[in-house]
């Protein structure tokens, strides 16, 4: 079976190196990249020097055999680098937010339904993080009966050296609860199972950082839908004590008892990352994560060959940014 050939365009959030990561890890086979950056192509390449860095974005998208384009551009970008992906007969994989607006997520999910392309996000606080794709085969099992509440926690640390221009732009991040917390509606779709679910109520401010007013550095949201509701909380409020970068956590609530997920670290004193903890009627129970199989981009990569939607279904993945926009233009008083 051959190797599926992808290539990257877009390079200016580092979870461009995940996304190569995975999809090499899952076999695909690593073509070129573009970038109008020197320095970031420069630090990509030499961490991918099987990949040959092209001078012009047209070089990509024209050759035939490529069948993947992935990103991680700024994100008001990458609604027209998906597109024109698409449009060249591309499957695609962009970083999340894949848009920063509703008339970009109309116009991304109008060309994918034209062209039959696949349109995927990479929401990788689920599919790559090895505690949550636990949790979902837990709660597929009815570990803890139907799941009626989750509550997504995103706390991220700042780094206000190390962050360009754009980071601190609401226009060309797209806010925060757009930015960070697509990872939270994607978990609430998922753990719940809900195909849509009402923004009861949002809110985003600078709570903190007065020099940077672009900075939206605290979200919040409430959803609701059939059945169940959710809580989303993402800030950039993470102490330099912490020895990560975020206490991301994850609690669903199930009729038989809850999951919680402690994602990055155990500030309880537990080493390494992955922390899983299920309470049932029988008690507590701490899972070991470590050997968790993390199977999305296997998946992802015989979709592409079978025209399948078994990574994730298309519907899912433009629901879970529909929400985050959504919830951002509720807390910014333009929803519509």
């Amino acid at each position: 079976m051959e190797p599926i050939r992808f290539a990257a365009i877009g390079l200016d959030h580092s979870h461009i190196y995940d996304q190569t990561d995975m999809l090499i890890r899952a076999g695909a086979e690593f073509v070129s990249f573009y970038s109008d950056k020197d320095d970031l192509a420069a630090a990509y390449g030499a961490r991918f020097p099987q990949a040959r860095r092209v001078a012009d974005v047209r070089e990509i998208l024209e050759e035939a055999s490529i069948a993947l384009v992935t990103g991680a551009g700024i994100p008001d970008q990458r609604a027209a680098d998906a597109i024109a992906a698409m449009r060249h007969g591309k499957d695609v994989l962009f970083d999340k937010p894949g848009m920063v607006s509703l008339d970009q997520l109309a116009e991304v999910k109008k060309v994918q339904a034209e062209t039959g392309r696949i349109y995927a996000v990479y929401y990788s606080e689920h599919i790559e993080t090895r505690c949550t794709v636990k949790a979902g085969e837990l709660i597929a099992d009815g570990a803890i009966g139907r799941v009626i509440h989750t509550a997504g926690f995103g706390p991220h640390r700042l780094g206000h050296n190390k962050r360009p221009d754009w980071f601190f732009d609401r226009a060309r991040y797209g806010g925060i609860l757009t930015d960070i917390a697509a990872h939270q509606f994607e978990q609430f779709l998922f753990f719940t199972g809900a195909e849509d679910a009402e923004v009861v109520g949002a809110t985003v401010a600078n709570l903190g950082h007065p020099a940077t007013p672009g900075l939206q550095d605290f979200g919040e949201t409430i959803l609701k839908a059939p059945g169940c509701t959710g809580y989303i909380r993402v800030d950039w409020f993470t102490p330099d004590g912490l020895p990560t970068w975020g206490d991301g956590r994850l609690t669903i609530l199930g009729t038989e008892g809850y999951i919680e997920l402690r994602k990055y670290v155990d500030i309880g004193g537990q080493p390494e990352t992955d922390h899983l903890f299920l309470v049932d009627q029988k008690g507590v129970k701490r899972i070991d994560c470590t050997h968790q199989d993390r199977p999305y981009g296997r998946q992802l990569l015989n979709d592409i060959r079978n025209r399948t939607e078994t990574a994730m279904p298309q519907a899912r993945t433009f629901k879970a940014m529909e929400l985050a926009l959504r919830a951002q233009a509720a807390a910014e008083g333009t929803a519509r």
